[in-house]
């Protein structure tokens, strides 16, 4: 009889077991349960530093997923970004101070998430699929204030501040109509790319962030001369500039800002946790203001979603994204949809023997100097005969399709060097001009009220512009891992 028992128990567990176990598989066939087990914005593996290679589980070994409880989605973008921070704390006196800058410019701070709100979401969702820690997703405040029209002097522009070369390296193209380093999904896409690349180099946030400033060259030698005297190997022990060594201590402070805001009497304006833009294909050419016109948006939000185009025409040579404001896609179609007019209002123009720049801008009807800051055609810079400039259409037969200019390299950008020049005996205003290749009126312009007469050892301000080199095409790296960000 006890025996009997125990072998109807050990049934009846047999069967329970079984029961059970079809229950739980049918349980993860569900595909709402599926749904909540791969949701990834909350996995704290998420937002660990990207490891070389990660190890594969075959089918047999993998058990069945723990059911999890799903988490609200954060209203505020903000509580996001937070959720995400994963870098180390650094108490220093370079982050107080830095904490102190912001802290007391509380509009620079409103400035700053007004421009960037157009973008933040964007990059956060980058950030986040590609395991990254959120910090990165405000690296943008440190290097242009998301200021998409950014160029510095080392010729370095966009949100990311990418230089010519390194744009190219990460195939951000650069020619006379367009600028990928300031297109704000394209240069996020070639910055987070950088910065992983860097991370399979150097294993560590910080020295990242230091060669990003710095150029992994650079770093990468101050680490070699750090071994070699048996020196520790990290940040705070390598050989440094002032302005990266200060760097990771503003991304900290900022990061420290956002954590706690009221901490610091700062008032963070709520980002909404959503797409501020949505994208549509254009496959035709089109004028920037009769763009933003069909999606009932300003001239400065187009061009602020779309900051790449140098032009006041979009010269299409391929399918082209245009960025608007997520609510404005469906109006844009339609009003596109409905619109009978030509979509293009400027045309191609080859300069004719012995013309110049003020009978063309008299025949298009368009001045001076809007014709020569269209073409980039800069103070006592001449046209020539057979050079194509960008005209207005103006309903004149003799102009070309756009299209004609479409290979047009990118014209290299003008930079101004200011110097002091001391008056000599003998020297007048139009004898400086001619040899300094300027005018008497910008001589005028650039030292306010001046009298009549030069005095012997007076100080004159001028001015000289001359091509940065740095943007026209670079050669191609031969090394495996693009250049560092900066000269």
């Amino acid at each position: 009889m006890e025996v009997q028992r125990l072998t109807l128990v050990l049934i009846f567990s047999v069967t329970l077991t079984t029961a059970n176990f079809a229950a739980t598989a049918e349980e993860h066939a569900d595909p709402s349960i599926a749904e909540l087990a791969t949701d990834d914005a909350y996995n704290t593996s998420a937002i660990l530093p990207i490891a070389e290679s990660n190890p594969v589980i075959s089918p047999i070994e993998t058990s069945l997923p723990t059911r999890r409880i799903a988490r609200p989605l954060p209203v505020d973008l903000w509580q996001r970004i937070r959720n995400g921070f994963a870098m180390a704390k650094l108490d220093s006196e370079k982050v107080r101070s830095n904490e102190d800058f912001y802290a007391d410019r509380p509009e620079y701070i409103k400035r700053i998430v007004e421009r960037g709100k157009r973008y933040l979401f964007h990059i956060v969702e980058e950030v986040e699929r590609r395991g990254m820690p959120a910090e990165i997703a405000l690296l943008p405040i440190i290097e242009s204030a998301f200021n998409p029209k950014a160029h510095s002097d080392r010729s370095a522009s966009g949100i990311w501040q990418f230089i010519p070369s390194t744009g190219k390296n990460y195939g951000l193209k650069q020619n006379w109509w367009y600028d990928e380093r300031r297109d704000v999904v394209a240069a996020t896409g070639a910055a987070l790319d950088y910065l992983q690349n860097l991370h399979r180099m150097f294993g560590d946030w910080e020295l990242v962030l230091a060669s990003y400033n710095w150029g992994e060259g650079a770093v990468g030698r101050s680490l070699m001369k750090n071994r070699s005297n048996g020196l520790p190997e990290d940040f705070h022990n390598i050989a440094l500039p002032p302005e990266t060594r200060n760097y990771i201590p503003r991304l900290i402070a900022i990061r420290n800002i956002i954590l706690n805001p009221g901490a610091f009497g700062i008032e963070l304006e709520s980002v909404p946790n959503e797409p501020y833009f949505g994208r549509v294909e254009a496959t035709r050419h089109i004028d920037i203001k009769l763009a933003a016109k069909l999606a009932e948006i300003s001239m400065d939000e187009f061009k602020a979603l779309n900051p790449g185009h140098n032009r006041p025409v979009i010269n299409i040579d391929g399918p082209r994204t245009l960025l608007l404001p997520a609510e404005k896609v469906e109006v844009f179609m339609e009003n596109l949809k409905a619109h009978d007019r030509p979509l293009v209002t400027w045309q191609a123009y080859e300069v004719k023997k012995d013309e110049t720049i003020e009978k063309i801008s008299a025949r298009y009807g368009i001045s001076v100097g809007r014709l020569k800051e269209t073409n980039d055609i800069y103070t006592n810079s001449a046209i020539t005969a057979g050079q194509i400039l960008l005209v207005p259409g103006n309903g004149r037969p003799e102009g070309m399709d756009i299209s004609v200019m479409s290979n047009k390299p990118a014209t290299p950008k003008m930079l101004e060097l200011s110097f002091v020049y001391a008056v000599r005996k003998g020297d007048s205003l139009l004898g400086i001009a001619r040899r300094h290749e300027v005018t008497v009126e910008q001589i005028r312009s650039w030292n306010g009220s001046m009298g009549r007469l030069l005095q012997i050892g007076q100080k004159l301000t001028l001015k000289h512009k001359f091509a940065d080199k740095s943007v026209l095409p670079a050669v191609k790296a031969k090394l495996a891992l693009p250049e560092k960000k900066r000269m």
